[in-house]
């Protein structure tokens, strides 16, 4: 962990460990993407891009002149947050045993973490890398009235549908903005049941809250995330005043067929 210069800090190793749990929990509580895509890494901050495809030739052996071999590759970005802790409030803690207030770590770690939600479901259009709800080529179904208890089902169904007439039958995972999320809290009538329970038996990669628009509706061989170095916490200086730190991770969405992918789309 030389990159995240840890040695260069007088925090004691509970300190550490008690910063690294803390962005932990509050990265954990923003991020979905993780849950609904397999997850292949972490490979070591050292990851800077990742190769696609197998070789070919991409220009032609000529007279007098040697053929070309490569394969395409992509960029894995890197997310940084950087935030501060109080040099004195950090000292009062570790010599006087006094509480100290692990908010900026969170701050940052939420930040790095939306961050990637917005990485992998809209992608980066300067990199050349589609999101879950950008894809070319990817189902689109309309999204109705979720206030009507049965439309929910109806609209979930249709996409389900389009993904199994694209020879891709799950197990579906679901994402959903948070009005359509909440909507589903209501009891089908003259039953206990909840929409939310009812669809958790028909996705059963999950239903889950996200900050996007719409829906989402996915199989697992859509794609999948590479992780270069997930989120950790590093420090880089002080000014006298504050201990100067960082939250970082890299990573990159995978887009293996869009197919497998049906965004649920207001209609």
């Amino acid at each position: 962990m030389e990159h995240l210069n840890r040695e260069s800090c007088s925090f004691s190793t509970e300190l550490w460990d008690r910063i690294d749990a803390a962005a932990a929990k509050a990265a954990r509580d923003v991020l979905t993407a993780r849950r609904i895509l397999e997850v292949d890494g972490p490979y070591g901050v050292g990851l800077t891009s990742v190769e696609l495809g197998g070789e070919a030739y991409c220009r032609p052996v000529e007279e007098k002149l040697a053929g070309a071999v490569a394969s395409r590759a992509i960029a894995v970005p890197m997310l940084q947050q950087t935030f501060e802790l109080s040099i004195r409030r950090v000292e009062g803690h570790l010599r006087m045993g006094l509480p100290l207030d692990l908010r900026p770590v969170e701050d940052a770690a939420e930040a790095v973490a939306r961050r990637e939600e917005d990485l992998i479901y809209h992608g980066v259009d300067e990199l050349g890398l589609p999101g879950l709800l950008t894809a070319p080529g990817r189902h689109v179904a309309a999204c109705g009235d979720w206030s009507k208890v049965e439309q929910a089902l109806t609209d979930v169904l249709a996409a389900v549908a389009q993904l199994d007439d694209s020879d891709f039958r799950g197990p579906y995972a679901l994402a959903l903005s948070p009005t359509r999320y909440n909507a589903l809290f209501r009891r089908y009538e003259g039953s206990d049941m909840l929409q939310l329970d009812h669809l958790k038996r028909l996705c059963e990669g999950g239903v889950f809250k996200a900050a996007i628009e719409g829906g989402l509706l996915v199989d697992p061989r859509a794609g999948d995330l590479k992780v270069g170095q997930d989120l950790r916490v590093g420090y880089s200086a002080n000014d006298g005043i504050h201990f100067k730190l960082f939250a970082s991770e890299s990573l990159v969405f995978l887009l293996t067929d869009a197919e497998a992918i049906c965004t649920l789309e207001d209609a």
